[in-house]
């Protein structure tokens, strides 16, 4: 399974919805239970476009959506820290794969975040996740404010090619697990985006679980 899901991410240029749909089917991310899992995301309506390689988008080819369409996509280096200004989180990152039924793993510390490794890296072209708790054992986790973002708020990682890639937000999402739009999250898009994702809802303390998940959607709109 995770064998293929990475030929996927690699190698396909042009994909079909149904490939696409086939794609987020294997992604899906874990339920939120026991603790805090991390998992979600959502919107715009599917359609084919160049899918980013696992090797990385070559820089200059590809500009960014979102405020500022002048930012060119970077090409891929592993992301090393997040920081989100408007709410005064810092966080080194974790990697993040996959568990033996192909869903997302998720951070092993409650106060770090982690980047999911099989998909692209923040700022080359593609949907990068972020994800993590937000809360552990009846504690706050780094993620426990993320649901009050709002659009046009910044998000800042530091990668190891020593570029620091700004996203801003374009919307804030909160959905049911059983109606995750993991399609939305995962499909291929024509710029650098970012998906930060952690659970959402009133918490179910007999179950150990959050019913919903709210994602954050950027677009990459600065370099430095």
């Amino acid at each position: 399974m995770s064998r293929t899901v990475r030929r996927m991410w690699a190698r396909v240029r042009y994909t079909s919805a149904a490939v696409v749909a086939a794609l987020a089917a294997a992604l899906l991310l874990t339920a939120c239970a026991g603790q805090d899992t991390a998992a979600s995301s959502q919107a715009r309506p599917a359609r084919s476009v160049p899918s980013a390689e696992r090797g990385g988008a070559s820089g200059g080819k590809a500009p960014a959506a979102g405020p500022d369409q002048g930012v060119e996509t970077l090409s891929r280096s592993v992301p090393q820290k997040v920081a989100i200004p408007s709410l005064g989180v810092t966080s080194e990152l974790e990697t993040l794969g996959q568990n033996g039924g192909g869903a997302m793993t998720t951070p092993k510390n409650p106060d770090l975040a982690g980047w999911y490794e099989p998909g692209p890296t923040p700022g080359s072209q593609g949907p990068a996740v972020i994800a993590g708790h937000v809360t552990w054992n009846g504690a706050d986790a780094v993620f426990k404010n993320l649901k009050t973002m709002k659009a046009g708020d910044t998000v800042e990682v530091t990668r190891e090619d020593g570029k620091t890639a700004t996203f801003t937000v374009d919307r804030v999402e909160e959905h049911p697990k059983k109606e995750f739009p993991t399609l939305e999250v995962y499909k291929n898009i024509d710029h650098a985006g970012l998906r930060l994702i952690t659970c959402g809802g009133d918490f179910d303390a007999d179950r150990h679980y959050y019913p919903n998940n709210v994602t954050v959607f950027a677009s990459l709109t600065g370099v430095a």
